[in-house]
């Protein structure tokens, strides 16, 4: 439901007190214009620099200039016997530190049920005093669907040649999907400066730069794929086959993503990376810690914000590392219970949005998270991440010796307990010393040696309630020391 629609329900219905959270307030104006001109209601603007404006009218009444209190009474000024007025303020929410403010605020729009004066806040963000928080509706300026994207890109790109043809228009708008209006404009405008028609590449340029901006989120664009990570195969295959066997517009079969265990140094940040080069999906990063405000309420409306971007910016992935460390605070001690609202944020959204967005979070301590975070349907899977088997390290070895440059016939050191980090940073100790791999490796100390008991409690817990990421299957752990190797099987009863 466009903007236009909302507010006529709200407006006939009589809510005295509305608030539009939006970053476009010339696209909004223009909405709120052109209801007001089908329904014939009298209404107003009011800001700081220009103060009461009356569209179409050359006189404005007397509003007390620039005087925000003055503005609300104003009002009162464009009341008809059987009309509705509107009075929209912009950038309102810079007034209501004034306890006057707000006390003008409450007695108007208590008044506006008798002679049907409607205040409207029109605001890029939502800050109502707790005074008024029963008062307002707060509404959504939705973002630009990919139909009014195309049609801004047919405005801007006229010229023949300038806008791409099918499937490169569909990449287009995947690249401008969360951007606001304005925003698609300067890149579509930017791209026929630098290429002459319009190209996805200029375009994720500047939502880079507009999501570091905002600094909720970040906007991974790396060149790695999975030929980059050796081993993984199960997990790789289950995870390009749900993203890229599912119809965009069907909701029940989008894929919700996959929850990521395992030792440290197995790869899970570095899959998340490579799957969205895979699939030709953006990577979103959230960094949970970044979101932390000092305000009462502003965590909360922070991770609300960077979600709903996430949203916009869908299909995409969203990728948050080390989950069990940003809800560290979930028994709500220490810190007011902000952890506890902020895990209670996330897993509402998890179950509720219906966007094709991709979660991939990772953990290394699954202790330490609540059991309704891994419970059906919140992901698509829980995958662990075990140290690699031969196969696989020969595979690691192979692509390190050839990244550093090193001698490929040289002896290998003993990598039992290695994870493929491990296996990097004696490839690139022996590059950096100029020294063979079995005296760079006498510098590097294996996390299942130096957590060796944490690593068996990780591979006792994994195992059974786990896929691997290994070999399709459930994940199976013989033996009972960090040093035993894992066996998986399809049957629990094959053992």
């Amino acid at each position: 439901m466009i903007l236009r629609e909302r507010l006529s329900e709200y407006i006939r219905a009589c809510f005295t007190g509305l608030w539009i959270e939006s970053h476009e307030h010339a696209d909004a104006l223009t909405e709120i214009a052109r209801l007001c001109r089908d329904e014939q209601w009298h209404w107003a603007t009011w800001d700081i620099e220009s103060g009461l404006t009356l569209p179409g009218q050359a006189e404005t009444p007397d509003a007390g200039g620039t005087d925000p209190l003055a503005a609300i009474r104003s009002v009162n000024a464009l009341v008809t016997p059987e009309g509705t007025a509107i009075l929209v303020l912009q950038n309102f929410h810079r007034f209501l530190q004034s306890a006057e403010i707000v006390q003008a605020l409450s007695r108007q729009i208590i008044a506006g049920k008798q002679n049907r004066t409607i205040l409207v806040i029109l605001a890029p963000v939502v800050q109502i005093p707790t005074e008024l928080e029963k008062m307002f509706v707060v509404i959504e300026h939705e973002l630009p669907g990919r139909e009014q994207l195309e049609q801004i890109a047919r405005g801007i790109a006229v010229e023949e040649g300038e806008l791409p043809d099918q499937p490169d228009l569909e990449r287009l708008l995947d690249a401008a999907s969360g951007l606001t209006r304005l925003e698609a404009e300067n890149a579509y405008s930017l791209s026929l400066v630098r290429h002459s028609r319009l190209m996805p590449e200029t375009v994720w340029d500047l939502k880079t730069q507009t999501l570091r901006n905002s600094g909720l989120l970040s906007l991974y664009r790396g060149s790695e794929d999975f030929s980059s990570l050796g081993g993984l195969e199960a997990l790789k295959s289950f995870c390009r086959r749900s993203m890229l066997h599912t119809g965009r517009d069907n909701p029940l079969r989008r894929p919700r993503g996959v929850l990521l265990l395992g030792v440290p140094g197995t790869g899970k940040s570095a899959f998340a990376k490579a799957l969205g080069r895979e699939t030709g999906r953006p990577t979103l990063v959230l960094d949970v810690g970044s979101l932390l405000g000092s305000l009462v309420g502003q965590t909360e409306q922070n991770v609300r914000q960077a979600l709903w971007i996430a949203d916009a910016m869908a299909p995409c992935i969203l990728f948050i590392d080390e989950l069990e460390k940003a809800l560290s605070g979930i028994s709500g001690q220490g810190d007011s219970g902000v952890s506890s609202r902020l895990f209670g944020t996330i897993l509402t959204w998890m179950n509720d949005h219906t966007s094709d967005v991709y979660l991939i979070a990772t953990c290394n301590d699954i202790s330490r998270l609540p059991p309704e975070i891994s419970r059906a349907e919140r992901f698509d899977a829980v995958v662990f991440l075990d140290l690699p088997g031969r196969q696989e390290k020969q595979l690691i070895w192979s692509q390190y010796l050839d990244i550093f440059q090193l001698d490929r016939d040289q002896r290998l050191p003993l990598d039992e307990e290695w994870t493929g980090a491990e296996i990097k940073a004696c490839c690139r100790l022996a590059a950096l010393l100029d020294v063979p791999l079995i005296q760079a490796a006498q510098n590097v100390v294996p996390v299942a040696v130096t957590a060796a008991e944490s690593v068996e409690r990780l591979r006792n817990w994994a195992s059974g309630r786990c896929l691997s990421a290994s070999q399709p299957g459930i994940y199976r752990q013989t033996g009972g020391t960090a040093k035993s190797r894992r066996r998986v099987s399809r049957d629990p009863s094959n053992n």
